[in-house]
């Protein structure tokens, strides 16, 4: 789950016009839901928000998603962000954090649980979800793409799971997905919150394929006549680039057992990359930083189901740790970007706290 902030407005490149039949879903719910030829279309709309989750959006994509499994005229589905700024930018963290301030642990456990289960029902949906991400991805965007079978990206697109920042951790699934990355990217990814920019998405591998903007509207066309196939034609190769060439120093930087093994190995490189990356994780919450680190150590010997249900259980605590109200303030509320945290430093995070976060 990463927060968004308001965007433009606009429409999907190569929409066709007209109206379709539609799937049952709230009329209110952020996303449209309809059968284009042989697709299932969803949109996210809530263009001005660049697409963020709230409830009722991951209710009607979870419904839309029932109904095109059993539909035998759907063979694929087709998922995509309306206007032109974000595929998706996040979750509704203002929300999270307004009933943790008012002790509703209820809501919480109700939108993350809801969340994580549409997460698993992508994993294991029958047929090709294919993901049309043309700009902003992170959090619960990447919750809806990277589980399916088909990550197309523009070169307007950009990944990541930038929860450190504000004092969560990468959830939607994504601590089974990162530790599976090459070498230590994704431990890299999760911890500084950095940023993949269309073709280094396929790269790293949280994207399947790329395709620039431009040829878009003949994919869709494609795509809608139930041509799952069309993804890998209207594909551009990507060869090995920023990602590889950083790859190593990733490995060697953060490959560490533990934080304080991770800060020093970035000290020890002397590199304007490796100063870039510490200043990050200075930035970030420590606590945070460690629960996301032990998360994704869990992560790797654990199959979906059993990461999405040590996800659940640790929003019940972090999202009760002093420093998630905090991170969210200073990152969304106030927007001083001087976020207090409990503790201040990586050396003084208690391992045993780390620990109990996890109900050990």
């Amino acid at each position: 789950m990463t927060p968004a902030t308001p965007g433009a407005t606009g429409a999907i490149p190569g929409a066709p016009p007209g109206p379709a039949p539609a799937v049952p879903a709230a009329p209110a719910s952020g996303i449209s839901a309809r059968i284009e030829g042989a697709a299932g279309c969803i949109l996210l709309d809530r263009p001005r928000a660049l697409n963020a989750l709230d409830a009722a959006m991951i209710d009607g994509v979870a419904a839309a998603l029932r109904a095109f499994r059993d539909d035998p005229a759907v063979q694929l589905v087709l998922l995509e962000g309306a206007g032109g700024r974000a595929f998706c930018a996040g979750g509704d963290v203002r929300m999270v954090r307004n009933a943790a301030l008012a002790g509703d642990a209820d809501a919480i456990e109700g939108f993350f649980a809801a969340e994580y289960a549409l997460n698993r029902a992508i994993a294991e949906f029958p047929k090709p979800w294919i993901s049309l991400i043309d700009g902003i991805c992170m959090g619960g965007g990447i919750g809806l793409s990277v589980h399916g079978s088909h990550r197309v990206v523009t070169e307007h697109a950009v990944l990541a799971m930038p929860e450190t920042a504000i004092a969560l951790f990468p959830d939607v699934g994504t601590s089974f997905v990162l530790p599976r990355l090459p070498g230590s990217l994704g431990h890299w990814l999760a911890l500084t919150g950095a940023r993949l920019h269309g073709a280094e998405a396929v790269e790293a591998g949280l994207a399947t394929h790329f395709t620039p903007r431009e040829d878009l509207p003949a994919l869709r066309a494609a795509l809608l006549a139930g041509d799952a196939a069309a993804v890998e034609a209207h594909a551009r190769p990507v060869p090995p680039g920023t990602v590889a060439a950083k790859a190593a120093a990733v490995d060697r930087c953060f490959a560490g057992n533990s934080l304080p093994a991770i800060l020093a190995a970035l000290g020890a490189e002397n590199t304007d990359w490796a100063r870039e990356q510490l200043a990050i994780l200075r930035r970030m919450s420590p606590t945070s930083l460690c629960v996301t680190r032990e998360l994704l150590r869990r992560g790797g010997a654990l199959d979906l189901a059993g990461c999405l249900h040590t996800e659940l259980a640790l929003t019940r605590t972090v999202t009760r740790h002093p420093d998630f109200t905090e991170g969210v303030r200073a990152v969304l509320v106030d927007k001083d970007n001087a976020p207090r945290w409990t503790p201040p430093t990586i050396e003084a995070v208690d391992p045993a706290a780390i620990r109990a976060l996890f109900g050990d």
